[in-house]
């Protein structure tokens, strides 16, 4: 997998029940991540952009019909993109409805250097369970680990670990799958085992903590690049540390 051009970032958060006011700190946070970005502008089915001058209020009038609408930053030839997908419990862990947010930039050296902070404001805007920020083209090697039978094979065509559907997992704080930079709140970090002194003094050097208690944990100096074997190795470490991600622990 190569570096092309796109950070992703997404967290999973507790559902929208009206405007709690998360979705609004989530889009300010990001801003506040990245000095003189500014997400004021919806996207048109057509995908133009259309300036919004009471953003604030339009968010929490969204949040009230529970939605997190799609922004950007009105800037075609760099875009910066955030929206919010809420999904039905029958999808979820633990039967609870979900918020997913996504959101997209351009994997530039600004960004890089702000991608943790502007994963831990959004995680922590969203007060979400746990989350990851990863390089395009990342989701389809997760996809690649997904299990789609107990017959199936052991392992990904890289060699690293089948994981449980999502909607098979016990619940909602167990993570997916892994990514480059990981959030894990209190919870999450808990349910995994995180941090173990004796096991993590090598990953705690690579993490740092959250106002709420959770952490941000960060397996490579460099955006993730499976193509790169040290980094594949790190992976592979890290998913035979936390056998809880994924589901795939012994009951």
């Amino acid at each position: 997998m190569t570096v092309n051009g796109r950070l992703l970032l997404s967290v999973c958060a507790p559902a929208l029940e009206g405007d709690d006011g998360r979705t609004l700190t989530v889009v300010r946070g990001m801003e506040r991540a990245l000095p003189g970005l500014r997400l004021e502008w919806e996207v048109t089915k057509e995908g133009q952009p259309i300036a919004l001058p009471l953003r604030d209020a339009w968010l929490a009038e969204a949040a009230n019909r529970g939605k997190f609408p799609l922004l950007c930053n009105g800037d075609e030839s760099t875009p910066v993109t955030i929206a919010g997908l809420q999904r039905p419990a029958s999808l979820i862990p633990g039967g609870q409805p979900q918020l997913q947010v996504h959101a997209k930039l351009p994997l530039d050296a600004t960004v890089i250097a702000a991608a943790a902070e502007l994963l831990e404001r959004v995680a922590e805007g969203a007060r979400a369970f746990w989350g990851h920020a990863s390089p395009k083209g990342f989701g389809s090697e997760v996809a690649q680990q997904m299990r789609s039978s107990a017959q199936g094979p052991k392992s990904s065509p890289r060699g690293l670990p089948m994981l449980t559907p999502p909607e098979e997992l016990r619940s909602p704080e167990i993570p997916h799958y892994l990514g480059w930079l990981n959030y894990w709140s209190a919870a999450t970090a808990q349910a995994i085992g995180f941090p173990d002194p004796a096991r993590d003094a090598e990953l705690l050097m690579r993490a740092r903590r959250t106002a709420s208690g959770g952490w941000i944990v960060q397996f490579t100096d460099a955006p993730l690049d499976l193509d790169n074997p040290a980094h594949l190795d790190a992976l592979k470490q890290a998913y035979e540390r936390f056998p809880e991600i994924g589901g795939r622990a012994a009951p």
